[in-house]
């Protein structure tokens, strides 16, 4: 890589190192199944994903998406309710995808890694009780069969990028896999709960709103204890913890 004049690091924890350097995004993943996973979600995608430049584990070779991130969780987005709609846009097209020949988390999965959570949360005192114990209520409405289809699983608002108001491309599918497809629209809108309108309206289809808060409850729950223990701050505003609070008002 010629003419290199900078290394930027995107994220570094534990389990992952992304760097920036030059036009390319370099991955390196402890789990080379992760890798394995996302390298064929973006193959079977039916929506802009980045180009894979080359592989050779464990680092993994992408090239960068024009256009800016749809928004961060804690901070304003700038990006227009036509973007956002876009984004719903492109969701729908990947929720009537095919589904991907690997199997999803299963509801049980689920519930049971929830549980384990809160006590967690109670436990070490890390969230007040009845805070626990209003968003593990909430997150009740999710806990519900569903009918799977292709979802990203993470889909978070830093992981689709715009320019303007098209959608250039989605990015980290290592979670892709079977699941609920409420779950990706509440990830997209977590924090950004007053941008629900525009994702749904161009999704096209509605949605059962007591599951996607039920979604946001549960998605916090779980998120809390990985992010403290890989340097993270949940409680910085706007962020997981506030989520949760949010909750409590209704």
């Amino acid at each position: 890589m010629p003419n290199v004049q900078q290394v930027e690091v995107v994220v570094a924890h534990h389990e992952r190192v992304t760097m920036r350097v030059g036009d390319l995004f370099l991955k390196i993943d402890g789990d080379q199944t992760r890798t394995d996973v996302e390298v064929e979600a973006m193959v079977l995608a039916p929506i802009p994903t980045p180009e894979v430049r080359w592989r050779k584990p464990p680092v993994l070779a992408l090239a960068a998406l024009p256009g800016t991130a749809l928004g961060r969780l804690g901070e304003p987005s700038t990006a227009s309710p036509a973007a956002w709609a876009a984004a719903g846009a492109s969701v729908r097209m990947l929720h009537d995808a095919p589904l991907p020949p690997w199997p999803g988390r299963s509801l049980d999965e689920i519930a049971s890694h929830l549980d384990r959570e809160c006590q967690w949360l109670v436990t070490t005192g890390v969230l007040p009780t009845d805070l626990v114990a209003r968003n593990r209520q909430v997150a009740d409405a999710a806990l519900r069969p569903w009918t799977p289809v292709f979802t990203h699983g993470d889909l978070q608002i830093s992981h689709v990028f715009v320019s303007g108001d098209e959608i250039t491309g989605v990015i980290d599918w290592s979670e892709a896999g079977r699941g609920d497809a409420l779950y990706d629209l509440a990830s997209l809108t977590l924090g950004h709960e007053e941008r629900l309108g525009d994702v749904v309206a161009g999704y096209g289809t509605e949605v059962d709103l007591d599951v996607i808060r039920g979604w946001w409850s549960l998605r916090s729950l779980l998120a809390i204890r990985w992010l403290v223990e890989h340097g993270f701050d949940p409680s910085s505003p706007g962020c997981e913890v506030d989520v949760l609070r949010a909750r409590l008002r209704g």
